[in-house]
């Protein structure tokens, strides 16, 4: 029994058949039988327990909260110390209810460049903050560091594609993988990455074909799109951009999923089904 707060009351864990914590074993289970995986994100515990309740398996505390949080232009300025804070409030909300999602959290710009051993700090703080895994962003060079962190027992899940942290580097916000020689090295560093250890990759504003050759190409790490067309093993959307609550025009990928809805937890319960349904994301209206 959830007991009542004078400042709001958490909403019940997600339902009963569906208590199951989710886990590696239980996302490889999932992509075993073609069942999509689902996730969002979110940053505080409210929210957290309601994507849960909805049935959402993965919540990703990301790094966009220094844009749809506080106000920042890119993702750049979130330091370690916010990470953990956020994690840690949606890790007590989850705990709070016995909720069964998986918690990934963020490492941001700056917290894992400098080193091997510097990613191994960053990613411990997140793990002690209550995510169950970390995700990095980019190829090449961030192999290395994912092996180092999968070796001593931290599940990395890696972001290829267009990486935020990285936008003025790639030119601003592009599709990444267009043309051969660009597909060719975008497959080459997601296949490095799997066999670096990499659990998850999240595909983000990569072509919709690129994205499907991919997912069968890896079958150990499992692919979450966004932007990146239907055929990948789950989807991701930033809870704000889904709830049609943001500072500015949504992209093309994102479908705002609390038109005809009643409440945030029916929205994400529809978000949940169309993805499992394979009717969100729509390759003619969401994908290039």
């Amino acid at each position: 029994m959830t007991t009542a707060t004078p400042y709001g009351t958490l909403p019940p864990a997600s339902p009963v058949a569906a208590r199951k914590p989710v886990s590696l074993p239980r996302l490889a289970e999932m992509r075993e039988r073609g069942e999509k995986i689902t996730m969002l994100t979110a940053y505080d515990a409210t929210f957290a327990v309601v994507a849960d309740a909805a049935g959402v398996e993965c919540i990703l505390v990301g790094d966009s909260l220094g844009m749809v949080c506080q106000g920042l232009p890119s993702t750049v300025g979130v330091t370690l110390e916010t990470m953990c804070y956020h994690t840690e409030s949606v890790a007590r909300g989850i705990r709070r209810v016995q909720g069964t999602c998986w918690i990934i959290g963020d490492l941001p710009f700056g917290s894992y460049q400098e080193s091997r051993e510097q990613a191994l700090r960053s990613a411990t703080a997140l793990m002690q903050a209550g995510a169950h895994m970390v995700k990095l962003e980019g190829g090449g060079w961030t192999t290395e560091t994912v092996r180092f962190l999968v070796e001593r027992g931290i599940p990395v899940c890696a972001h290829l594609g267009l990486t935020p942290q990285t936008v003025h580097a790639l030119g601003g916000y592009r599709v990444q993988g267009r043309g051969e020689e660009s597909a060719r090295a975008l497959e080459r560093d997601a296949l490095a990455l799997q066999d670096a250890g990499a659990s998850m990759l999240v595909l983000e504003m990569v072509p919709a074909a690129l994205s499907a050759q991919l997912t069968e190409k890896l079958p150990r790490c499992h692919t979450i799109g966004i932007g990146a067309g239907k055929d990948t093993a789950g989807q991701v959307l930033v809870m704000h951009d889904m709830l049609g609550i943001n500072l500015g025009k949504n992209p093309k990928f994102v479908r705002n999923f609390m038109q005809g809805q009643g409440s945030v937890l029916d929205a994400m319960r529809a978000y949940v089904s169309a993805v499992k349904d394979g009717s969100f994301p729509d390759n003619s209206l969401h994908a290039w």
